[in-house]
Formats: structure tokens, sequence, C-alpha cells
């Protein structure tokens, strides 16, 4: 199992490496089209009150990855009471579970003002076109006002032996904050067709689904990786074991030995 877990994660591995290319893109064409002297506007970057909020949580389908569900979900009731804190207790907080398990867990959530949905269809490892209809739902939610906030909660993908929970403001996007300080625009005096906003409207959406499945992909990669760790430890405890009871086999065995010799000496000198 350590070894199908292994390929597994191999294989999420190179998804992150051809999803990147992709997303570099988007945010580059983003980059250009901030620095240029235009004012840009989109209802994915609309900023509201908070009055209502969604916080999308990615765990497993199935078990045997150690206690990677039970950290995620740790920190959710965590995330709860900082929504609370930080919005007010009559904010309306919905748990959006991805994954047979953490749906589960997020099911014994009895907190006032909490509602789990289960997205139908979506799991841990859901294809692209799942993952899009996934990210159109979200989408047309938070411009509905149906939402004023979408957060997601998943493992982000360092290594074989390190995997750091992260939460992710989804939406409203903002694209500075996305690009960060170290990107460097290279714009030059561009003639934008159709127009710098249509082109702006367009690559949101689909800088957006890059997110949502750079984020799946990484949570597979995790799940697996946490898989690999979880199956290790058990075979190292499984050898443990073996020794010990070994070690008491032999020592029975040799206790056993003793006794009968001792018998035999006995009966001979009678």
């Amino acid at each position: 199992m350590k070894m199908i877990s292994s390929a597994k994660m191999h294989r999420a591995e190179s998804d992150l490496r051809r999803l990147l290319p992709f997303r570099q893109q988007l945010e580059h064409i983003l980059g250009n089209l901030l620095s240029a002297d235009a004012q840009f506007t989109s209802p994915l970057t609309e900023h509201r009150d908070v009055k209502s909020v969604t916080l999308v949580v990615l765990g497993t389908d199935d078990g045997l990855c150690g206690a990677y569900n039970l950290n995620i979900f740790k920190e959710v009731v965590a995330k709860i009471s900082a929504y609370r804190e930080t919005y007010g207790e009559k904010v309306a907080v919905t748990i959006v579970p991805v994954g047979k398990k953490m749906a589960k867990a997020c099911r014994k959530l009895a907190v006032s003002g909490l509602k789990v949905e289960e997205p139908e269809g979506v799991n841990s490892k859901s294809a692209g076109d799942v993952v899009k209809g996934f990210v159109d739902y979200l989408r047309e939610k938070f411009i509905a006002a149906d939402t004023d906030r979408v957060d997601v909660m998943y493992m982000n993908f360092q290594s074989v032996s390190r995997q750091r929970l992260r939460c992710d403001e989804l939406l409203p996007l903002d694209p500075a904050t996305i690009l960060g300080n170290e990107f460097k625009a290279t714009c030059r005096p561009y003639i934008f067709e159709p127009s710098a906003q249509d082109i702006f409207s367009s690559v949101l959406p689909m800088f957006l689904l890059a997110t949502m499945q750079e984020i799946f992909t990484e949570n597979r990669a995790s799940e697996q990786a946490a898989r690999v760790m979880a199956m290790q430890s058990a075979n190292d405890n499984a050898k443990k074991l073996l020794e010990q009871l070994r070690l008491e086999f032999n020592k029975l065995r040799q206790q056993s030995i003793t006794t009968e010799l001792l018998d035999i000496l006995g009966g001979q000198v009678k």
C-alpha cells in the first residue's frame, strides 16, 4: 500500500507541475493589466460587509492516512470561532466539506448559525470538469450575494514528510494581493482587443478555476504523502512488535527446553 500511495503522490506532483505554467501565464496577464493606466471592475472583486461566510474544507474519501483529517477538522473548529470573533456572533457560517471523511466529521458539528452543505458529485478525487462545476457553483453563490466571503482550507503539499495546513481567501478576489509584491510587470504600450475590461473579466474566472484545480491537486498529493508516512510508521511498528514477539517466543522456548532438561537430569539422579 505504501508503494501504491507513493506512485499516486508522484502522479499528483506531476499534475502540479503541469498546472504551474498555466497559472503563471494568467498571473502575467493580470499583472500587465493592473499595471496599465486603467480601472477594472468585476463582481468577483466586490468587497461587502461580511454577514455570511462559506468555508470549503478539503479532506479525504479514504482512511489509513493517520491524523490527516483530524488535524484539518481541529482547524475548522478554530476557524469558526475566529469568524465569530471577527464578524460577530450573528455571522452565518456554511461549511462545504469535500471528501467522505471530512463530511462525516463536519456533520457532528453542533453550532448555532452553522450549516453544512455537501456538494453532490464532488470528492477529493474529482476530475477537472467536476472541479469546474464546483467553482461555478461557488462563483454564482458569491455573485448572487448568498455569501459574502469564500475561504478554502486544505493541506499545502511541500514534501513527503511535510504538509502545511492553509486557509486561503478564494472570494472576493484581490488581484493585487494574489500577485504579491514580488511580481514585476513587463507591460509596454499595449492595445487591448476587445478591451482591457473584457480581458480582465474573462481572466478572473480562469484564474479562479486554476487556483481551485491546484488546491484539489495539492490536497491529493498531501493525502497520499500522509498515507505513505502512515504506512511507513505502521511498517516500523509492525517490525518492532515482531521483534518483541520473537524475543518473547525465544524466551519461552528456552524456558521450556531448560525445564525438560531439568526433568531429564532429575530422572537420572533417581
